[in-house]
């Protein structure tokens, strides 16, 4: 029952996540760095990379956690790819990327993490 909250959390955030990235996005919240917009990139990734280590970390594969990276992270780059073709007032940055693989790593890696120690 868990395993299934968490397949349809992970596939929820996962849908949100595609729709927040070709809506236009002109009331948020500023953090008052110039580099918003980047933590909200890495925020955004490190739930989903997070989200979906959790669901997929009690199959207990061999180098799962560099494959939710990778998946997660190609995600992103796809993402970030296809944003301006679809809607002209947002726009490509390698920057964005570079956050989005940024956030999906530590997110991971926290999931990761967390499960190794709740084994102990």
């Amino acid at each position: 029952m868990v395993r299934q909250l968490v397949l349809l959390t992970s596939i929820g955030y996962t849908i949100a996540l595609i729709v927040v990235s070709f809506i236009n996005l002109n009331n948020v919240p500023k953090l008052g760095s110039g580099y918003d917009d980047k933590v909200y990139h890495i925020c955004a990734y490190l739930i989903l990379g997070f989200l979906w280590m959790v669901y997929v970390k009690p199959l207990a594969k061999k180098r799962l956690a560099l494959k939710v990276i990778l998946v997660t992270s190609l995600f992103g780059i796809l993402i970030e790819s296809l944003q301006h073709q679809l809607n002209p007032n947002r726009t490509f940055d390698i920057l964005d990327i570079v956050a989005n693989c940024i956030g999906a790593v530590i997110g991971t890696l926290i999931a990761s993490r967390l499960y190794i120690l709740k084994l102990k």
